[in-house]
């Protein structure tokens, strides 16, 4: 498959001492509370010597370097000259990248639409748990326009400010409403092939509410347009427009997988959900609420990492932190009350109970048995990302047997209840973080952001949870230590 390329494109002036040239990935965070800095961190570097400022290629000789080596075709996005200090050899993003639009706001009517949706709610994880009819699902809070307007104009079908849903390749290829009052009324009859047209109809609808109900959920956590979240408008100020995810449905470049590619900001979030061929008839991932929330939570922690630039979790371990937050956001979603129980991702396309990591998430050792150490043995970004996942599953079971559990964290996150101050923490924390964090430092961003919000409240029932698992106060180097701070 011949790929899209984006070349560096600059993200705004970040002056250097070398004739005003941007470092990549040069990206500093600092946190404020009560007007004081309460916490900074940074991804800077001090090389010992500079290239040249002065190219001696062409920008042609460039691009079709880049042509060759990643077999793909330039999308025309502006090239500029950059001084890369860290070169990321891994997860460099190469899905097809769509050019950015002004999308400025010139209205603030309330255009919201009545809609409804035969989809399976978000705190379902399969289909095997019976679809729904929901009525009016959006969140004005977070989607003002509505989910059915783009801030320019109107639509009927799978489109919108958020997401636009598509079958395959074809941006054109939506799903129309089944009558008219934007509903999305398609039965999916499992006996039948996903490619049969009620069927993708029914999956670019499950498609579109889930992403649509991710994005007004994280809205209300942080998640916002100065966020640098995805929006085709940006209604409130912060973070540029033009854009929303796209998501390919039944994407036929891939099987038995999913994946999203995030650029910076300003850029829409490329989603491609794949067929599964374990069982006869194939099985359809957009009809696995988990895979979906999975991928589309790469999106929140590669733009929130770095400041919207979308570059700051290339390195190994950051790419497996990466895949640990889009398990536990998926976690998160689909558990209804106390206490936090077990919990597997991906059971339904594969046909398995066991579903597609190598343990359940659990806070029974025995169950689970990953600790930092662990980290010696993951031999990939997943492998890694299971660690990192069940850490925050025992953070977050922690927090709800401390404080309670709110059957309304998804739309309001006003509340003290334990599973609304773990999403607090864990969206907090992100912006917290440096480039490229490790483990540790995402740990250290999660007990800062309680410190930020919550006065340090719960510091202690952290530190405990995290040195439970090897993460302690003097984890280093991949070596365990189940030791707490002074104090707790």
């Amino acid at each position: 498959m011949k790929r899209t390329i984006t070349l560096l494109r600059k993200r705004g002036p970040t002056p250097s001492p070398q004739n005003n040239i941007t470092f990549a990935n040069a990206v500093a965070n600092v946190a404020f509370k009560d007007g004081k800095v309460v916490s900074f961190g940074n991804s800077f570097s001090k090389p010992s010597s500079f290239a040249s400022s002065t190219a001696t290629i062409s920008v042609d000789a460039a691009i079709s370097a880049a042509e060759k080596a990643l077999d793909g075709t330039h999308n025309k996005i502006p090239t500029t000259l950059e001084y890369l200090v860290q070169n990321q050899n891994k997860g460099t993003w190469y899905e097809a990248f769509i050019d950015a639009h002004s999308g400025k706001f010139i209205s603030s009517i309330d255009l919201v639409a009545n809609a409804a949706y035969q989809v399976l709610p978000i705190f379902k994880q399969d289909l095997t748990e019976g679809f729904e009819f929901l009525q009016d699902p959006q969140n004005p809070a977070s989607s003002p326009l509505g989910w059915h307007n783009d801030g320019t104009s109107a639509t009927n079908d799978t489109s919108g400010n958020n997401v636009l849903a598509y079958l395959d390749q074809d941006l054109t290829a939506t799903t129309t409403q089944s009558s008219a009052g934007l509903i999305f009324n398609y039965t999916q009859d499992p006996s039948l092939s996903p490619s049969e047209q009620v069927n993708s109809d029914a999956a670019r609808t499950n498609v579109f509410y889930i992403l649509n109900t991710w994005h007004d959920v994280v809205y209300l956590y942080g998640f916002t347009e100065s966020a640098f979240n995805f929006q085709q408008t940006n209604v409130k100020s912060g973070g540029l427009g033009g854009d929303r995810v796209l998501a390919s449905v039944q994407n036929s470049e891939g099987l038995d997988n999913a994946n999203f590619g995030t650029p910076p900001d300003g850029q829409s979030g490329q989603m491609n959900m794949y067929l599964w061929d374990a069982t006869d008839p194939e099985r359809d991932g957009a009809l696995e609420n988990d895979i979906v929330t999975h991928e589309m939570t790469h999106g929140l922690t590669n733009r929130m990492t770095g400041g919207g630039t979308g570059r700051c979790l290339q390195i190994i371990e950051s790419q497996g932190l990466g895949e640990g937050w889009s398990d536990a956001m998926a976690d998160w979603m689909e558990h209804v009350a106390a206490p936090i129980s077990d919990f597997t991702l991906g059971s339904y396309v594969i046909d398995d109970p066991a579903g597609i990591r190598s343990h359940p998430y659990s806070t029974n050792s025995s169950v689970n048995p990953y600790t930092y150490a662990s980290l010696l043995e993951a031999g990939e970004v997943h492998d890694i990302g299971e660690v990192w996942a069940n850490m925050l599953h025992n953070v977050h079971a922690a927090l709800v047997d401390a404080h309670g559990f709110s059957k309304t964290a998804r739309t309001d996150p006003s509340g003290s209840e334990g599973n609304i101050v773990f999403l607090h923490l864990f969206i907090d924390a992100l912006a917290l973080q440096p480039c490229q964090p490790d483990f540790l430092q995402a740990r250290d961003a999660i007990i800062q952001a309680d410190t930020n919000r919550y006065s340090g409240s719960n510091k202690c029932l952290l530190w405990k949870v995290f040195a439970s698992r090897g993460l302690g106060f003097k984890a280093f180097d991949y070596t365990d230590d189940f030791s707490v701070p002074d104090g707790c």
